[in-house]
Protein backbone atom coordinates (compact mmCIF):
# COMPACT_ATOMS: atom_id res chain seq x y z
CA UNK A 1 0.00 0.00 0.00
CA UNK A 2 1.13 3.40 -1.05
CA UNK A 3 -0.35 5.10 1.32
CA UNK A 4 -2.10 4.70 4.50
CA UNK A 5 -5.28 2.23 4.37
CA UNK A 6 -8.14 4.23 5.99
CA UNK A 7 -11.45 2.20 7.23
CA UNK A 8 -14.27 4.13 8.40
CA UNK A 9 -16.59 3.03 10.71
CA UNK A 10 -20.18 4.10 10.72
CA UNK A 11 -21.14 6.08 13.74
CA UNK A 12 -25.06 4.71 13.67
CA UNK A 13 -23.76 1.93 16.16
CA UNK A 14 -20.06 2.84 16.60
CA UNK A 15 -18.11 5.43 19.09
CA UNK A 16 -15.08 7.61 18.79
CA UNK A 17 -12.90 5.04 20.33
CA UNK A 18 -14.21 1.81 18.50
CA UNK A 19 -16.70 0.73 20.72
CA UNK A 20 -19.79 -0.97 19.18
CA UNK A 21 -23.25 -1.71 20.20
CA UNK A 22 -21.47 -4.78 19.99
CA UNK A 23 -18.95 -4.66 22.15
CA UNK A 24 -15.35 -4.75 21.08
CA UNK A 25 -15.07 -6.01 17.44
CA UNK A 26 -11.24 -6.66 17.55
CA UNK A 27 -9.99 -3.54 15.56
CA UNK A 28 -6.35 -4.37 16.53
CA UNK A 29 -6.30 -6.89 13.62
CA UNK A 30 -6.71 -4.15 11.25
CA UNK A 31 -4.01 -1.85 12.67
CA UNK A 32 -1.84 -5.01 13.00
CA UNK A 33 -2.65 -5.80 9.31
CA UNK A 34 -0.64 -1.90 9.15
CA UNK A 35 -4.47 -0.32 8.51
CA UNK A 36 -5.91 2.47 10.18
CA UNK A 37 -9.45 3.20 11.17
CA UNK A 38 -11.57 6.07 12.43
CA UNK A 39 -14.97 6.26 13.23
CA UNK A 40 -17.38 8.53 10.53
CA UNK A 41 -19.42 11.68 11.97
CA UNK A 42 -22.89 11.21 12.73
CA UNK A 43 -25.46 11.77 9.32
CA UNK A 44 -28.30 13.12 9.05
CA UNK A 45 -31.21 10.75 8.52
CA UNK A 46 -29.56 7.12 7.32
CA UNK A 47 -27.18 8.28 4.31
CA UNK A 48 -23.71 9.76 4.19
CA UNK A 49 -21.93 12.05 2.65
CA UNK A 50 -18.77 12.63 0.27
CA UNK A 51 -17.49 14.48 3.65
CA UNK A 52 -18.26 11.13 5.07
CA UNK A 53 -16.07 9.77 3.05
CA UNK A 54 -13.30 11.98 2.23
CA UNK A 55 -10.29 9.88 3.10
CA UNK A 56 -11.67 6.54 3.64
CA UNK A 57 -10.19 3.67 1.56
CA UNK A 58 -13.18 1.34 3.33
CA UNK A 59 -16.13 1.32 5.00
CA UNK A 60 -17.36 -1.22 8.21
CA UNK A 61 -20.92 -0.26 8.27
CA UNK A 62 -22.81 -1.46 11.45
CA UNK A 63 -26.01 -0.29 10.55
CA UNK A 64 -28.21 0.22 7.40
CA UNK A 65 -27.03 3.22 5.66
CA UNK A 66 -27.44 3.81 2.23
CA UNK A 67 -25.01 4.01 -0.29
CA UNK A 68 -25.89 5.42 -3.91
CA UNK A 69 -24.10 5.19 -7.12
CA UNK A 70 -24.27 8.63 -6.91
CA UNK A 71 -22.17 8.84 -3.30
CA UNK A 72 -20.13 5.97 -4.55
CA UNK A 73 -19.04 8.53 -7.52
CA UNK A 74 -18.39 11.24 -5.47
CA UNK A 75 -15.64 9.42 -3.36
CA UNK A 76 -13.37 8.39 -5.66
CA UNK A 77 -10.75 6.71 -2.90
CA UNK A 78 -13.29 4.53 -1.77
CA UNK A 79 -12.59 0.56 -2.82
CA UNK A 80 -14.30 -1.12 -0.33
CA UNK A 81 -17.76 -1.35 1.32
CA UNK A 82 -18.16 -4.55 4.18
CA UNK A 83 -21.35 -4.94 5.81
CA UNK A 84 -21.25 -6.00 10.00
CA UNK A 85 -24.23 -8.53 9.10
CA UNK A 86 -25.52 -10.96 5.98
CA UNK A 87 -27.78 -8.12 4.52
CA UNK A 88 -27.30 -5.72 2.46
CA UNK A 89 -30.95 -3.76 1.83
CA UNK A 90 -30.57 -0.99 0.32
CA UNK A 91 -27.67 -1.31 -1.42
CA UNK A 92 -27.31 -2.14 -4.99
CA UNK A 93 -24.20 -4.48 -5.57
CA UNK A 94 -24.49 -4.08 -9.32
CA UNK A 95 -23.81 -0.23 -8.56
CA UNK A 96 -21.71 -0.57 -6.40
CA UNK A 97 -19.28 -3.02 -8.81
CA UNK A 98 -19.98 -0.44 -11.53
CA UNK A 99 -17.88 1.80 -9.44
CA UNK A 100 -15.16 -0.16 -8.56
CA UNK A 101 -16.50 -0.62 -5.25
CA UNK A 102 -16.02 -4.36 -4.06
CA UNK A 103 -19.34 -5.03 -1.39
CA UNK A 104 -19.35 -7.67 1.18
CA UNK A 105 -20.97 -9.10 3.79
CA UNK A 106 -20.67 -12.08 6.89
CA UNK A 107 -23.38 -14.59 5.30
CA UNK A 108 -21.68 -17.83 7.01
CA UNK A 109 -21.27 -15.84 10.28
CA UNK A 110 -24.67 -15.26 10.84
CA UNK A 111 -26.44 -18.18 9.69
CA UNK A 112 -26.03 -20.32 13.02
CA UNK A 113 -27.22 -17.67 15.22
CA UNK A 114 -30.15 -16.50 13.36
CA UNK A 115 -31.84 -20.09 13.13
CA UNK A 116 -31.21 -20.67 16.68
CA UNK A 117 -33.29 -16.98 17.24
CA UNK A 118 -36.02 -18.51 14.57
CA UNK A 119 -36.18 -21.48 17.15
CA UNK A 120 -35.88 -19.72 20.37
CA UNK A 121 -39.13 -17.41 18.97
CA UNK A 122 -41.00 -20.54 17.21
CA UNK A 123 -40.72 -22.68 20.51
CA UNK A 124 -41.85 -19.49 22.24
CA UNK A 125 -44.72 -18.88 20.31
CA UNK A 126 -45.75 -23.01 19.68
CA UNK A 127 -45.86 -22.75 23.58
CA UNK A 128 -47.47 -19.39 24.06
CA UNK A 129 -45.05 -18.06 26.15
CA UNK A 130 -46.03 -14.53 25.14
CA UNK A 131 -49.74 -15.43 26.53
CA UNK A 132 -48.26 -17.45 29.61
CA UNK A 133 -45.84 -14.40 30.24
CA UNK A 134 -48.73 -12.21 30.57
CA UNK A 135 -50.80 -13.83 32.87
CA UNK A 136 -47.95 -15.04 35.21
CA UNK A 137 -46.68 -11.08 35.62
CA UNK A 138 -50.48 -10.41 36.01
CA UNK A 139 -50.92 -13.01 38.96
CA UNK A 140 -53.64 -14.78 36.27
CA UNK A 141 -52.25 -18.37 37.68
CA UNK A 142 -56.02 -19.94 37.55
CA UNK A 143 -56.09 -18.74 33.30
CA UNK A 144 -52.59 -20.93 32.36
CA UNK A 145 -54.98 -23.83 31.11
CA UNK A 146 -56.74 -21.19 28.56
CA UNK A 147 -52.98 -20.92 26.76
CA UNK A 148 -52.32 -24.60 26.30
CA UNK A 149 -50.20 -24.37 23.04
CA UNK A 150 -49.99 -26.28 19.21
CA UNK A 151 -46.12 -27.42 20.13
CA UNK A 152 -44.30 -28.48 17.54
CA UNK A 153 -44.60 -32.99 17.09
CA UNK A 154 -46.48 -33.33 14.48
CA UNK A 155 -47.21 -29.94 13.47
CA UNK A 156 -46.15 -28.87 9.96
CA UNK A 157 -43.65 -25.67 9.97
CA UNK A 158 -43.38 -23.51 6.97
CA UNK A 159 -40.46 -21.89 6.31
CA UNK A 160 -40.63 -18.83 3.75
CA UNK A 161 -36.70 -18.37 2.74
CA UNK A 162 -34.85 -21.91 2.47
CA UNK A 163 -30.82 -20.16 2.69
CA UNK A 164 -28.21 -21.01 4.91
CA UNK A 165 -30.57 -19.77 7.83
CA UNK A 166 -33.65 -21.63 6.55
CA UNK A 167 -31.27 -24.89 6.15
CA UNK A 168 -29.79 -24.31 9.91
CA UNK A 169 -33.21 -24.44 10.83
CA UNK A 170 -34.51 -27.22 9.43
CA UNK A 171 -31.58 -29.10 11.20
CA UNK A 172 -32.56 -27.66 14.44
CA UNK A 173 -36.58 -28.72 14.12
CA UNK A 174 -35.35 -32.77 13.34
CA UNK A 175 -35.61 -33.99 16.72
CA UNK A 176 -38.83 -32.14 17.03
CA UNK A 177 -41.11 -34.56 14.83
CA UNK A 178 -42.49 -31.90 12.58
CA UNK A 179 -43.60 -31.66 9.75
CA UNK A 180 -41.46 -29.49 6.93
CA UNK A 181 -42.37 -27.29 4.30
CA UNK A 182 -40.34 -24.44 2.56
CA UNK A 183 -40.68 -22.03 0.22
CA UNK A 184 -38.19 -20.62 -2.10
CA UNK A 185 -36.15 -21.37 -5.51
CA UNK A 186 -36.91 -24.87 -7.24
CA UNK A 187 -32.94 -25.02 -7.47
CA UNK A 188 -33.06 -25.69 -3.36
CA UNK A 189 -35.43 -28.65 -3.79
CA UNK A 190 -31.97 -31.32 -3.52
CA UNK A 191 -31.69 -29.30 0.06
CA UNK A 192 -34.58 -29.48 1.49
CA UNK A 193 -34.82 -33.22 0.69
CA UNK A 194 -31.57 -33.83 1.98
CA UNK A 195 -33.07 -32.23 5.30
CA UNK A 196 -36.51 -33.93 5.31
CA UNK A 197 -38.29 -30.98 3.70
CA UNK A 198 -40.77 -30.72 1.05
CA UNK A 199 -40.39 -27.32 -1.80
CA UNK A 200 -43.78 -26.19 -1.91
CA UNK A 201 -45.85 -23.26 -3.67
CA UNK A 202 -46.49 -20.62 -1.14
CA UNK A 203 -50.12 -20.80 -1.14
CA UNK A 204 -49.81 -24.61 -0.07
CA UNK A 205 -47.68 -23.93 2.49
CA UNK A 206 -50.24 -21.67 3.85
CA UNK A 207 -53.19 -23.12 3.24
CA UNK A 208 -51.03 -26.42 5.72
CA UNK A 209 -48.52 -24.69 7.90
CA UNK A 210 -49.36 -24.47 11.60
CA UNK A 211 -46.50 -22.46 12.08
CA UNK A 212 -44.92 -20.19 9.90
CA UNK A 213 -41.22 -18.62 10.35
CA UNK A 214 -39.81 -15.98 7.91
CA UNK A 215 -36.31 -16.34 6.68
CA UNK A 216 -36.73 -14.61 3.53
CA UNK A 217 -34.30 -11.69 2.26
CA UNK A 218 -35.75 -7.99 1.99
CA UNK A 219 -36.10 -7.00 -2.11
CA UNK A 220 -38.63 -5.31 -3.55
CA UNK A 221 -40.95 -8.01 -4.38
CA UNK A 222 -41.00 -9.36 -0.77
CA UNK A 223 -41.45 -5.87 0.76
CA UNK A 224 -44.56 -6.17 2.91
CA UNK A 225 -45.03 -10.16 1.60
CA UNK A 226 -46.55 -10.37 4.36
CA UNK A 227 -50.18 -8.32 4.04
CA UNK A 228 -53.78 -8.94 4.59
CA UNK A 229 -54.24 -10.91 1.73
CA UNK A 230 -51.51 -13.36 2.62
CA UNK A 231 -52.58 -13.73 6.61
CA UNK A 232 -55.92 -14.92 5.17
CA UNK A 233 -54.73 -17.99 2.83
CA UNK A 234 -53.19 -18.94 6.58
CA UNK A 235 -54.84 -21.51 8.57
CA UNK A 236 -56.62 -20.26 11.77
CA UNK A 237 -54.67 -20.04 14.89
CA UNK A 238 -51.10 -20.07 12.90
CA UNK A 239 -48.32 -17.98 14.69
CA UNK A 240 -46.48 -16.63 12.93
CA UNK A 241 -41.80 -15.65 13.66
CA UNK A 242 -40.01 -12.87 12.03
CA UNK A 243 -36.22 -12.76 12.48
CA UNK A 244 -35.14 -11.74 9.36
CA UNK A 245 -36.60 -8.34 7.96
CA UNK A 246 -39.03 -6.17 9.60
CA UNK A 247 -40.06 -4.90 6.08
CA UNK A 248 -40.98 -8.15 4.79
CA UNK A 249 -44.58 -7.87 6.65
CA UNK A 250 -47.31 -5.39 6.58
CA UNK A 251 -47.58 -4.85 10.23
CA UNK A 252 -51.15 -3.63 9.95
CA UNK A 253 -52.38 -6.51 8.68
CA UNK A 254 -50.57 -8.29 11.12
CA UNK A 255 -51.99 -6.25 14.25
CA UNK A 256 -55.45 -7.20 13.04
CA UNK A 257 -54.94 -10.64 12.52
CA UNK A 258 -53.74 -11.06 16.09
CA UNK A 259 -56.59 -8.88 17.71
CA UNK A 260 -59.19 -11.68 15.49
CA UNK A 261 -56.86 -14.76 16.96
CA UNK A 262 -56.58 -16.03 13.35
CA UNK A 263 -52.67 -15.06 14.15
CA UNK A 264 -53.31 -16.91 17.55
CA UNK A 265 -49.59 -16.30 18.22
CA UNK A 266 -46.56 -14.10 16.84
CA UNK A 267 -42.53 -13.92 17.61
CA UNK A 268 -40.81 -10.99 16.11
CA UNK A 269 -37.21 -9.94 16.43
CA UNK A 270 -37.78 -7.42 13.46
CA UNK A 271 -39.92 -4.63 12.91
CA UNK A 272 -40.69 -1.69 10.45
CA UNK A 273 -39.90 0.71 11.12
CA UNK A 274 -36.98 0.04 14.26
CA UNK A 275 -37.40 1.42 16.49
CA UNK A 276 -41.35 1.16 16.97
CA UNK A 277 -43.81 3.72 18.52
CA UNK A 278 -43.74 3.60 21.90
CA UNK A 279 -47.56 3.18 21.45
CA UNK A 280 -47.13 0.54 18.98
CA UNK A 281 -49.79 -2.12 19.81
CA UNK A 282 -47.58 -5.11 19.54
CA UNK A 283 -45.53 -3.89 22.30
CA UNK A 284 -49.07 -4.86 25.04
CA UNK A 285 -50.31 -7.36 22.74
CA UNK A 286 -50.80 -10.35 24.83
CA UNK A 287 -50.12 -13.10 22.18
CA UNK A 288 -46.79 -11.30 20.54
CA UNK A 289 -43.23 -11.32 21.50
CA UNK A 290 -40.96 -8.56 20.67
CA UNK A 291 -37.24 -8.14 20.88
CA UNK A 292 -35.00 -5.54 19.55
CA UNK A 293 -33.35 -6.99 16.86
CA UNK A 294 -30.82 -9.09 18.74
CA UNK A 295 -32.03 -12.15 19.55
CA UNK A 296 -29.27 -13.31 17.80
CA UNK A 297 -26.55 -11.18 19.05
CA UNK A 298 -24.57 -13.77 21.08
CA UNK A 299 -20.92 -14.10 21.22
CA UNK A 300 -20.29 -16.80 18.74
CA UNK A 301 -22.49 -13.89 16.51
CA UNK A 302 -20.55 -11.10 17.55
CA UNK A 303 -17.02 -13.06 16.98
CA UNK A 304 -18.04 -14.94 14.15
CA UNK A 305 -19.18 -11.85 12.14
CA UNK A 306 -16.33 -9.45 13.32
CA UNK A 307 -13.77 -11.73 12.35
CA UNK A 308 -15.38 -12.29 8.67
CA UNK A 309 -15.69 -8.49 8.50
CA UNK A 310 -12.04 -7.48 8.94
CA UNK A 311 -10.61 -10.68 7.16
CA UNK A 312 -12.40 -8.98 4.39
CA UNK A 313 -11.18 -5.54 4.57
CA UNK A 314 -7.63 -6.97 4.90
CA UNK A 315 -8.10 -8.96 2.02
CA UNK A 316 -8.95 -6.26 0.16
CA UNK A 317 -6.44 -3.51 1.25
CA UNK A 318 -3.38 -6.28 -0.04
CA UNK A 319 -5.02 -7.15 -2.86
CA UNK A 320 -6.92 -10.11 -1.87
CA UNK A 321 -10.56 -11.18 -3.35
CA UNK A 322 -12.75 -12.20 -0.12
CA UNK A 323 -14.94 -14.88 -0.66
CA UNK A 324 -17.42 -12.73 0.76
CA UNK A 325 -17.80 -10.86 -1.87
CA UNK A 326 -21.34 -9.84 -3.32
CA UNK A 327 -20.44 -8.38 -6.46
CA UNK A 328 -17.78 -10.60 -7.96
CA UNK A 329 -18.44 -8.72 -11.14
CA UNK A 330 -16.54 -5.71 -9.69
CA UNK A 331 -13.20 -7.81 -10.50
CA UNK A 332 -14.01 -7.79 -14.14
CA UNK A 333 -14.58 -4.32 -14.70
CA UNK A 334 -12.50 -1.45 -13.43
CA UNK A 335 -11.74 -2.14 -9.36
CA UNK A 336 -10.03 0.96 -7.72
CA UNK A 337 -7.87 -1.23 -5.63
CA UNK A 338 -5.31 -3.70 -7.33
CA UNK A 339 -6.55 -7.12 -7.29
CA UNK A 340 -4.20 -10.52 -7.90
CA UNK A 341 -6.18 -13.42 -10.27
CA UNK A 342 -6.99 -15.65 -7.08
CA UNK A 343 -8.21 -15.31 -3.81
Amino acid sequence: MAQDYVVGLTSDNADADGRTIFGDVGLERLEAAGLTWRTMPPVDGHEATPAHLDGLDAVLSFGHWGWPRELLAASPRLKHLARFGAGFDGIDPAAVAAEGVVLTTTPGATTKPLAASAMTMLLAVAHNLPQNLFAARGGRWDERGRYIGRGLDGATVGIVGFGRAGQELARLLAPFGARLLVHDVPALADAASVLDAELVELDDLLAEADHLVLLAALTEGSHRMVDASLLARTKPGVTLTNVSRGGLVDHDALRAALATGHVSAAGLDVLDPEPPAADDPLLTMENVLVTPHALFWTRDFVDGVATSAIEAIIDVAHGRRPATTVNPDVYDLAPRQAFGTGR
